[in-house]
């Protein structure tokens, strides 16, 4: 079944085994090839899944999403994350995470080394243990009494900490690793090692050798016999080993290692020390920037600060191995850093020989914020005739943009799904109502910015503005729908927003064309820069985590790209609905002339749609009436499926499938029916298993459909009329963003209005505080005053 199976013993191996390997085992019955493994695992919280790696090294990864090939990975572990701020002793918990995260990987079928430090610290708490011992002994014996005196602790020589703490220290990643099958073995080397050739090719025999046989090896200097490091020593070429972070770097090409993993105290590589105003993390590093650097002083405890790791990341680049160096000790971060950096993940700094052709994503968001600024300073007649000239463009350059669409098509066909493709395609009609749509935002715009919503006389010759602003910077990200391009940027130029755009790989020609005639139109005030498309290769979730760049996200697309965004997206707020399960409720006094026309429209018109009917709630008079018979011939003969809620199976002999569940978005032509005693009991179904998104209610009689709308707690309930009237441009907002369903900000389509925030204007005289206290001269007044008019022209 196994192709190979590996027992633990080691007397074969041990022969060619250099001098100063220590090797460790793991009891166990048997040890399995990387290519036997086939099943999913999962320890803790991290998945284990084997991957198919194979690679020829030579070249590093160009991209971050490149390293999920790597196949032999060192993990280098700084002074910092290994031992504790006390530095005496060891961060175990920390430790414990990432033998967890290597053991993984491992398993995986990757070829996993450590590089670690702690032999020092790890020796100093048990010479520090020994020495106070030693002391307290003797003073007892020497005073006679109980009560000790106060005890100095000399200071401990590193080599000598070093020597007590390496055993310690591969004892305690032994334990660990046996808690995941795992075997290791100690390597200590010094540089002399590496300028004998004879020791070189001993040390890269044994290291392949302990690969070939699935062990870890944990590799470390031999600090009990390192002489002090020499600066700038280096030999033409090759990097000395002054210190962990050389000597990984060191292995890593001796090894032709594919990634090289530096674990710090800090998050990666910054333009200044990091704590300084100015200090942004570098997301990718290319040779050639150390200039644009300022480097701080080196972490608390270790040989080499951030200078040292950035030389030896640059040094192991330029030989093949692509490195990232980020934070081992964050709490939050720390117990999936690891397997988050092979995922290709943001994290930390990305060393990369590789430069983009166009900006970075931080450099998109910093000019949207500029642009964005620049665009809210922009009179409103300016702002509007960006909007009447990107109108213009759809119309005049439409034969542009449906060729490239045509070319998106061609490439989905056969991949994307019937309803995904008819989101996809452009048509001339299509581009006509965008055009339509956009003159209406055009127009709504001209006081949206700036507008006084109150005014408060405070006390005399002190008043109170609250006015409306833009959010910021808006980031946008849609799936297979180009025509919400130009609707998103429209409204985001009326409202003075900057705009980060990320849409569907599957729409990459037709997002590209309307871009650019955003940008053309943009330029004729020189705002070109506040809208960006995104296009580099960033992950939606590392996206969701520029919290210092993005003020508000916006999801347009699926149920699950929400669920995903919202779930990724740290520390910035997500405007959008994750399901639209929408009901409509079919009264005992319904019309029979409006129900079939609400049904079929609401279903079936455009069934993707997030506001198109999911479940029909039916009064229990009307079964087994012409109108309920009515109703099931139209669907028949719309192919709609029919699932049966559980009340309506009960009443039939020969029932449709009966639903797995009454809480589903089937985004197809299928559809829920479930039976309800009276328009209480269907309020209270749709509260229980609903979204809060769009709700109908078909009736004549006035006051039910009164207490309908009014109970019902959705962003859009209806009486009459279909649940696909849920939308920016039917609403007459001109184009939405997208349909909110939470309850701050702006629920149901969210138009021109819901893109704005507020701030507030003080316009004083030398007032002070002190004047209204008890004993001061002034008094509030507390008066409201009038505010413009609105124009509504």
């Amino acid at each position: 079944m196994l192709s190979q199976v590996y027992h633990c013993g080691f007397q074969p191996f041990k022969q060619h085994l250099l001098p100063w390997v220590k090797c460790t085992t793991v009891s166990r019955s048997r040890r399995v090839q990387p290519s036997a493994i086939r099943h999913v695992r999962c320890w803790s919280n991290i998945p284990f899944i084997t991957v198919p790696l194979s690679r020829t090294h030579g070249k590093s990864f160009a991209h971050r999403s490149e390293l999920k090939h790597a196949k032999r990975i060192v993990v280098k572990l700084g002074s910092a994350v290994v031992t504790r701020g006390d530095e005496c002793g060891l961060a175990l918990g920390r430790l414990a995470s990432i033998v967890e995260q290597v053991s993984v990987l491992q398993n995986q079928g990757r070829e996993m080394m450590l590089v670690t430090s702690g032999a020092v610290a790890f020796g100093k708490q048990r010479l520090r243990h020994e020495i106070l011992l030693s002391q307290s002994v003797r003073q007892a014996l020497h005073s006679g009494q109980n009560q000790l005196k106060e005890m100095a602790i000399p200071v401990l020589e590193a080599r000598a900490c070093a020597a007590a703490g390496q055993s310690g220290l591969m004892a305690l990643y032994e334990a660990m690793f046996t808690q995941y099958s795992i075997c290791a073995a100690q390597i200590l080397v010094t540089n002399l090692d590496f300028h004998d050739e004879q020791k070189r090719r001993n040390l890269n025999g044994t290291l392949h050798e302990l690969l070939r046989m699935n062990i870890v090896p944990i590799i470390n200097t031999n600090d009990a016999v390192v002489p002090p490091a020499e600066p700038n020593s280096d030999l033409q070429g090759v990097i000395s080993v002054k210190d962990n972070d050389s000597l990984a770097a060191r292995l890593a090409v001796e090894m032709k290692t594919d990634l090289l993993i530096v674990l710090s105290d800090v998050e990666g590589l910054f333009d200044s020390p990091p704590g300084s105003d100015d200090a942004k993390l570098i997301d990718i590093f290319y040779p050639g920037d150390q200039q644009s650097v300022t480097f701080g002083t080196k972490s608390r405890v270790g040989m080499g600060g951030m200078e040292a790791k950035v030389k030896a990341a640059l040094w192991a680049l330029q030989g093949g191995t692509s490195v990232v160096i980020a934070n081992g000790t964050h709490p939050k971060v720390s117990g999936h850093v690891i397997t988050d950096i092979v995922e290709g993940k943001k994290v930390g700094t990305f060393f990369s020989e590789v430069k983009p052709a166009g900006p970075t994503v931080e450099q998109q968001g910093e000019m949207a914020r500029s642009g964005g600024r620049m665009l809210a300073a922009l009179e409103p007649e300016q702002r509007a005739e960006i909007i009447h000239n990107l109108a213009d463009l759809l119309t005049d350059q439409r034969d542009e943009i449906l060729l490239a669409n045509k070319k998106d098509m061609e490439e989905a066909e056969g991949r994307l799904a019937a309803p995904l493709l008819k989101r996809l395609s452009l048509s001339t009609s299509k581009l006509n109502s965008l055009a339509i749509g956009l003159r209406q935002i055009a127009s709504s715009s001209q006081d949206s910015v700036g507008r006084v919503l109150r005014r408060t006389r405070i006390a005399k010759n002190l008043e109170l503005e609250q006015v409306t602003v833009p959010i910021g910077v808006l980031l946008v990200i849609f799936e297979s729908r180009p025509d919400c391009l130009p609707q998103v940027a429209a409204l985001a130029i009326a409202s003075g927003n900057g705009l980060l755009l990320k849409g569907g790989k599957e729409a990459a020609h037709s997002n590209r064309i309307l871009h650019l005639l955003t940008q053309e139109a943009l330029s004729i005030h020189g705002v070109k820069e506040a809208v960006q498309l995104v296009n580099t290769r960033e992950e939606v979730e590392d996206l969701c985590r520029l919290d210092k760049m993005i003020d508000l996200i916006i999801p347009r697309g699926s149920s699950q790209l929400v669920r995903d965004i919202q779930k990724a997206a740290k520390g910035i707020p997500v405007m959008g609905h994750s399901e639209g399960i929408c009901h409509m409720y079919v009264d005992s006094e319904a019309s029979v002339d409006k129900v079939t026309r609400l049904v079929r429209d609401s279903k079936c018109e455009y069934p993707a749609a997030c506001n198109a009917l999911e479940t029909l709630l039916i009064h229990r008079d009307l079964l087994r009436t012409p109108l309920f018979d009515q109703i099931i011939d139209m669907l028949r003969v719309e192919q709609v499926k029919i699932h049966a809620g559980p009340k309506f199976a009960s009443y039939l002999t020969f029932s449709p499938s009966e639903v797995k569940s009454l809480r589903t978005e089937y985004g197809d032509l299928e559809l829920c029916i479930e039976v309800v005693d009276n328009v209480q009991e269907a309020i209270d179904h749709i509260h229980k298993y609903g979204s809060s998104h769009t709700d109908a209610i078909v009736t004549e009689n006035e006051k039910t459909a009164e207490f309908f709308l009014q109970h019902v707690d959705s962003a859009c309930v209806f009486w009459n009329a279909s649940t696909r009237f849920s939308d920016g441009y039917r609403f007459g907002l001109g184009a939405e963003v997208g349909i909110s369903t939470s309850r701050i900000h702006a629920r149901g389509p969210v138009g021109l209005e819901g893109l704005l925030t507020t701030k507030w204007l003080l316009r004083g005289q030398d007032h002070v505080v002190s004047d209204f206290s008890e004993h001061g001269n002034l008094k509030y007044l507390h008066e409201n005053l009038p505010v413009p008019q609105r124009n509504t022209n």
